[in-house]
């Protein structure tokens, strides 16, 4: 039974870390249509900054978190303002290669400045828990804790605030929210640095249980993408309910077959569950 629950528990972790991704990403695209495969990038971006604020500067965990929050938050709009937004009249192709483009500039900069090692973030949370023989890793409760905290802030968020009434709005109604005066370029700025901001926090809670690298974007950016494929594109309920169940499945999926295929369970779930749902979970919009 402990190994029961030992799989739900890495299944929530990964399922959490999975969500925060997918929201960020749901959301630009929910909203803005933007396609931001250098989503990857600003999470590993924040994986960075936090290390670089923990280790270099000395600061604490969470200051380090919110400060890797700012920084990648600043860089997502950066990149909505200097990049995107002159395109928003261009082919939909042009998103796609701009996005492909960032993520590439951003990973240079990245082995320019820190190297292309694998690094370890230290954590003030690594006691482990034991209840009765269920073996809980202080981190991966703060993930999860921490995953479902800042999910239920982004909906109390959208739905208590006039900023998240406006986003709703866009995310509805591209010409209704233009004709009731609501300001595209505020919107768009806005939901690029909440998304940034999701992302470096998921970096940061994930990274002391993984490694940190260059390259740890691009693994989680593809189940991120398979993630709100599976949810229906735009739906905020589908990013969450698609990231549990594929954390679910390969941390199931992982254990009963073979850790060597868990990655490969994230493509065969979004194959097989297209082919009876091929708009996804859910039906698009911002919930």
């Amino acid at each position: 039974m402990n190994l029961l629950f030992q799989q739900v528990l890495n299944g929530l972790t990964l399922g959490s870390i999975y969500g925060l991704v997918a929201l960020g990403l749901t959301l630009v695209y929910g909203i803005l249509h933007i396609p931001n495969f250098a989503h990857g990038a600003l999470y590993m971006v924040g994986a960075f900054a936090s290390y670089f604020f923990m280790t270099d500067l000395g600061l604490h965990y969470w200051i380090a978190m919110l400060a890797s929050g700012v920084v990648v938050a600043v860089l997502a709009v950066l990149s909505e303002r200097l990049v995107f937004h002159p395109l928003r009249n261009a082919p939909p192709i042009h998103d796609k290669i701009a996005a492909i483009g960032i993520l590439l500039f951003l990973e240079a900069v990245v082995q320019m400045l820190w190297g292309s090692d694998f690094r370890r973030m230290a954590s003030p949370y690594a006691g482990i828990l034991n209840f009765d023989g269920l073996i809980i890793p202080e981190q991966r409760l703060l993930i999860i804790v921490g995953a479902f905290t800042l999910m239920f802030a982004l909906h109390l968020f959208l739905r208590k605030t006039m900023l998240g009434s406006t986003i709703i709005a866009m995310a509805q109604s591209r010409e209704g929210a233009f004709l009731v005066g609501i300001d595209a370029n505020r919107v768009a700025m806005l939901t690029f640095a909440i998304s940034g901001m999701l992302a470096a926090f998921a970096a940061t809670l994930y990274a002391p249980i993984n490694l940190v690298y260059p390259a740890m974007g691009h693994l989680v950016i593809m189940k991120a993408f398979v993630i709100i494929v599976l949810g229906g594109m735009g739906s905020i309920p589908g990013a969450i309910i698609g990231a549990m169940i594929l954390g679910f499945a390969e941390s199931f999926g992982g254990f009963y077959l073979s850790s060597d295929y868990k990655d490969i369970i994230a493509f065969s779930l979004l194959v097989v569950i297209l082919s009876f749902r091929p708009t996804g979970l859910f039906a698009k919009g911002a919930h």
